[in-house]
């Protein structure tokens, strides 16, 4: 696995003369995949993207998640599962003691020891109801594996729109918001209305008949009237958080 820290390391190397241009080449000649015969692992994706690469678990075996896993840690590389069921979370766990498991958002992750997490930076993430806490919180902890500071802000909802405006002074220090509704959606218009950052909108599939398993907030979400608004799909709070994260690691670059 190749990062832009670990790339610049052995530059300087061959600059001072402890290294030969010959083992940065050896090394360089690995990248972009390595094969595991059921998978192509992007050993580039951290070194051009900032981010490693994010395993999602439905679809794959347990032995499959191991040999994935395994690789990761080896490589003392951030390790993040989503979409993990239980189940599988607890075999995994057998043999890898340090990987941490959440069953409301359904992610397990590991950071290498000693891992700096940017201080800089907050991304409020905040729900409509108690339902949607998987989703939001999916979204809150895949902020905090790939660095990012993440505030809780749960159960906001417009049927109450008091409990949004009690936290307004923490939106106003919020570098992105991430809004997660169900129902129909109506939040993220809210809170991009009261906010100067990005707002990344999360439908979820939480409502009744007319919600459509999601479309119903999604289609809302889409024709906000306010704009800085951007969505992703039904139920990804991994997406949300994700994005949150770039925007919010590109604005401390910056």
């Amino acid at each position: 696995m190749v990062n832009e820290t670990r790339l610049r390391r052995w530059l300087q190397e061959v600059r001072r003369g402890t290294r030969d241009i010959s083992s940065v080449v050896t090394e360089l000649k690995r990248l972009p995949t390595q094969h595991f015969g059921f998978a192509r692992f992007d050993t580039h994706r951290r070194l051009r993207r900032g981010v490693p690469e994010i395993i999602l678990c439905e679809g794959k075996t347990p032995a499959q998640l191991a040999q994935l896993t395994r690789r990761l840690i080896h490589l003392r590389e951030t390790v993040l599962l989503t979409r993990l069921v239980p189940s599988v979370a607890v075999k995994l766990q057998r043999d890898f003691p340090e990987l941490q498991y959440d069953p409301v958002s359904r992610l397990a992750y590991w950071r290498p020891p000693h891992t700096r997490r940017s201080g800089k930076g907050m991304v409020v993430v905040a729900s409509g109801g108690t339902a949607d806490l998987p989703v939001a919180e999916e979204a809150a902890k895949t902020l905090e594996v790939l660095g990012s500071r993440a505030v809780r802000l749960f159960d906001v909802g417009v049927a109450g729109i008091h409990r949004l405006l009690e936290s307004f002074a923490l939106l106003q220090r919020a570098r992105v918001v991430v809004v997660v509704a169900g129902m129909e959606g109506a939040l993220a218009s809210v809170v991009a209305g009261l906010v100067r950052c990005p707002v990344v909108a999360v439908p979820t599939s939480v409502g009744y008949g007319a919600s459509f398993g999601g479309v119903g907030p999604l289609l809302t979400m889409m024709n906000s009237c306010v704009p800085g608004i951007g969505v992703v799909n039904i139920d990804n709070g991994f997406g949300a958080g994700y994005l949150a994260h770039v925007i919010n690691a590109t604005s401390v670059r910056a």
